[in-house]
């Protein structure tokens, strides 16, 4: 038998974080996120789990961009490559 916790989530639609909040909850693709749950579970593993990763290595977040950088570059040039291939 699975052990549950239930707790409440309380937003003041007033302050503009709390109500993108409920936006982005209302808003819900139910065939990705299947309940509020399963959403909030995603967006807080997610969140703490980037905030921990980050404590222990405080270049994460550079060298994920570098890394998109350097991803879109190799794109890039290999879609130039496909363009230019016929011609030779």
């Amino acid at each position: 038998m699975p052990t549950i916790r239930a707790t409440s989530l309380r937003l003041n639609l007033d302050k503009p974080e709390h109500r993108q909040a409920w936006d982005y909850l209302q808003a819900l693709d139910n065939t990705e996120f299947k309940s509020y749950t399963s959403a909030i579970v995603t967006a807080v593993n997610d969140y703490f789990g980037r905030y921990f990763r980050g404590k222990d290595d405080p270049y994460l977040e550079t060298r994920e961009r570098e890394e998109k950088f350097v991803a879109e570059i190799v794109s890039a040039v290999e879609r130039s490559a496909e363009k230019a291939l016929p011609s030779f």
